[in-house]
């Protein structure tokens, strides 16, 4: 193996050197071939020359002039693979010496074996600091990250030289273009060598995998060949086509299947890299959706001629049943379970177009996805690919964006539409049927699966927010109109029947999330401003919005408010619904900065943009409050236990577990930290007030956060205990009692 010192200090320049020489030599070969064929060759054709000593001859003759010509072939063939080498070497060396240079700049020093060490000699003053004991330790694991990424990179050029040696080998040697009756044949010349190194190494790679499928022995040394093969050549697409084509669908599921072990994770993360490797095609889905014309075009093209033999191929390995009579697995199964283990991007129009493919199939295929017995989880296999694909898509948000777009994908004459999010979010009216999980023993029983619909809530997270799911970088607004045509349809499939509030469980904290990405618009809608219309979003480029009815909205928040989000630090629950609140506080500081100036005087008096604001900030207060004593209230939830408990953790710092809630300007959150306030009071005092008699509608009870953050904007704007500060405080207590009631109407506390 290449160490450090040797790919930093190697010169490159002898391998073209010599592929220079080895042109020559092809050339030279030419003529020898002329002359030979003239001046040989021609004696036992010319017709002088008769009888068996010149038939013998002529053949032996013919046989000479064809190892010239094959001559010339391997020589071209070396020079190609030579310069092929020069270029990948050049490429990955400069990759190693620009990671050295990346750590030095970040105050490394690296040895001549390649380790990064932490250059502290600057920091010697600071050592009696209380905070350098935590620095030190950062840079220590700064200096282990930095020689991982070295030895990454040296890794990476050994793997190329490792493929380089393979290419060469294989033109140089064997019995390719070896004439029969040659004698010592086994020495004649390569006819048939080629210059490409990626081509090899996918000969040797299907010849591996072949080997594997079949049951034969296969030696350690070759299943490290085929890993690196797969390393070396992540991304590289005619590696991954001339493998794949090799070694057909079936070929591939079986190799996935043989491959489902924890010894070879990385052999497997490697067969889904060279699929994902394969799969590219030009453009995006948003341009040219799979079944445009503009996309059949390319299918039909020298360039998309793979892809379409290998799809089509798929549709067929993918509903064969790879497993038992008792435990069926089909391809499909194993295919995405496979996928999932990638590292590499899968393009979007391939993912698009698996997901229709797959949605086909069960519906051609009636139960073809039902999960047969246990043990499914254990042995790494999805039982249900389409949900494992949505899983899948998460990692690439523009992906799941297009899938679930209700306006679809593609400009006119290229349009093409979908209803993905109804068929796999809504209820009845065709839509999906979620796949069971049937145990059968003494008799036959069947249970909800409980991974169900995991991927499609991250999917859904990713649509719409356009990051991977529980990622930060979370804002108050910026969604482009296709996240937000998702996020508004979503809210309108999930209410449909005004059933928003009963919303499958796998799906709560990842739509929690996204319904926290769209704090902006969920507080417009809440406080009254926003459209209300569920027809359309209101579409302005990359700061569009959503502009659904207010009462679907509060089912749907309701709905996911209730689930478990994650753990304090102590072990104490935290709630979906703490997620939502924290940003809702967050975002009326933010709202209520906005508020106009006034001077000395005119704070005596009214000032109309401060209670206007109040108002506003007040109903969504109320809403908010409302929907967390509904939860205490409904009986529907006692598998959640005493939420009046598990309520109570926001003001002892739990926003800082949340990668949801945006970062403010100082100004803004020292507003937070002064109106900090034990919301699930509030939520309490409502709940008891509703509990006591129906007629509590007039009453303030849970108007405490309210009041705190109306003191806490005074305060910070010095106009605290002012008549327009009291007045407009007064505005928000009246319109926390109308948003509170408003939300009380759309719920079913009081129903």
């Amino acid at each position: 193996m290449l160490t450090y010192q040797d790919v930093v200090t190697i010169d490159l320049t002898p391998l073209t050197t010599a592929a220079g020489k080895w042109d020559e030599m092809a050339t030279s070969f030419h003529t020898l071939e002329t002359d030979y064929k003239n001046s040989v060759q021609s004696v036992a054709e010319d017709g002088v020359w008769l009888g068996l000593s010149a038939n013998t001859a002529s053949g032996q003759f013919a046989a000479t002039g064809k190892q010239y010509a094959a001559a010339q072939v391997e020589a071209k063939a070396i020079a190609s693979l030579l310069r092929d080498a020069h270029t990948q070497f050049v490429t990955l060396v400069k990759a190693v010496k620009d990671v050295v240079t990346q750590a030095q700049a970040d105050e490394m020093i690296v040895d001549g074996q390649g380790k990064a060490t932490w250059d502290s000699a600057k920091y010697q003053s600071s050592r009696n600091d209380p905070d350098y004991p935590a620095f030190q330790r950062k840079r220590y694991d700064a200096a282990t990250e930095w020689t991982r990424r070295i030895d990454t990179a040296v890794k990476a050029v050994d793997d190329a030289d490792q493929g380089a040696k393979l290419a060469l080998t294989q033109a140089a040697g064997g019995n390719k273009g070896v004439i029969p009756g040659l004698p010592n044949q086994q020495y004649g010349f390569n006819g048939a060598a080629v210059g490409d190194i990626e081509l090899y190494e996918a000969q040797k790679a299907q010849d591996i995998a072949t080997r594997i499928n079949s049951g034969e022995k296969v030696s350690a040394a070759d299943y490290a060949e085929l890993n690196r093969s797969f390393r070396d050549n992540a991304g590289n697409k005619a590696f991954s086509q001339t493998f794949l084509a090799g070694l057909g669908t079936d070929g591939t599921i079986k190799l996935s299947n043989k491959l489902n072990s924890k010894e070879h994770q990385d052999l497997e993360r490697g067969l889904a890299n060279t699929v994902a490797g394969a799969t590219q095609v030009p453009g995006k889905t948003s341009e040219m959706p799979p079944g445009s014309k503009k996309f059949n075009e390319w299918l039909n093209s020298p360039d998309g001629r793979f892809y379409k033999e290998w799809t089509e191929s798929l549709d067929k390995s993918g509903t064969k049943n790879f497993g038992s009579n008792t435990q069926p697995l089909h391809g499909y199964q194993s295919f995405v379970s496979m996928m999932q283990h990638a590292d590499a991007d899968y393009d979007d129009q391939f993912l698009y177009q698996l997901g229709d493919d797959l949605i086909a199939a069960e519906k051609e295929h009636e139960g073809i996805f039902t999960k047969w017995g246990g043990g499914w989880e254990e042995k790494g296999i999805e039982s249900d690919p389409i949900d494992g694909l949505l899983g899948v898509m998460s990692k690439n948000p523009e992906a799941a964006t297009a899938f679930f777009d209700p306006q679809g994908n593609g400009p006119a004459g290229d349009h093409v539409g979908n209803d993905h999010l109804k068929y796999l979010l809504g209820s009845g009216d065709d839509s999906r049927e979620w796949p069971k999980n049937v145990i059968t023993g003494y008799g036959v029983a069947t249970y909800d699966d409980y991974t169900s619909r995991i991927g499609l809530g991250a999917a859904l997270e990713a649509a719409t927010t356009g990051r991977e799911p529980n990622s930060a970088g979370a804002a108050f607004d910026q969604h482009s109109e296709a996240q937000a045509r998702v996020m508004q349809e979503t809210i309108t499939v999930l209410d449909k029947d005004d059933k928003g509030d009963a919303i499958e469980q796998n799906l709560k904290a990842p739509l929690g999330r996204a319904l926290a990405d769209y704090t902006m618009d969920t507080h417009a809608i809440l406080r009254g401003d926003g459209p209300g219309d569920s027809s359309g979003i209101k579409a302005n480029g990359e700061d569009s919005s959503i502009t659904n009815d207010k009462h679907s909205l509060l089912r749907v928040m309701r709905g996911v408010s209730d689930a478990a989000y994650g753990t304090t630090p102590g072990g104490e629950p935290v709630l979906v619904y703490d997620l939502l609140y924290e940003n809702q506080k967050l975002y009326s500081a933010e709202y209520l900065s906005t508020a106009r100036g006034a001077e000395g005087d005119q704070q005596n008096n009214v000032v109309g943009d401060w209670d206007n604001k109040a108002r506003n900030v007040g109903e969504v207060y109320g809403a908010m409050t409302a929907i967390g004593s509904d939860m205490i209230l409904d009986d529907r939830d006692t598998k959640i236990g005493n939420l009046n408990d598990a309520m109570r953790y926001t003001y002892h710092g739990v926003g800082g577990l949340f990668t949801q809630i945006p970062v403010v300007g100082d100004p803004i959150q020292r507003m937070v930290d002064a109106a900090t306030y034990e919301y699930s009071k509030d939520v309490s005092a409502a709940a008891e007030d509703v509990a006591r008699s129906k007629d509590s509608r007039a009453t303030t009870a849970g108007i405490g956060g309210t009041n705190a953050l109306m003191d806490a904007w005074g305060s910070t704007r010095g106009v605290q205990g002012t008549e327009a500060h009291e007045h407009a405080k007064g505005e928000a207590q009246q319109s926390f009692i109308t948003g509170r009631e408003d939300a009380y109407s759309a719920l079913r506390t009081r129903k």
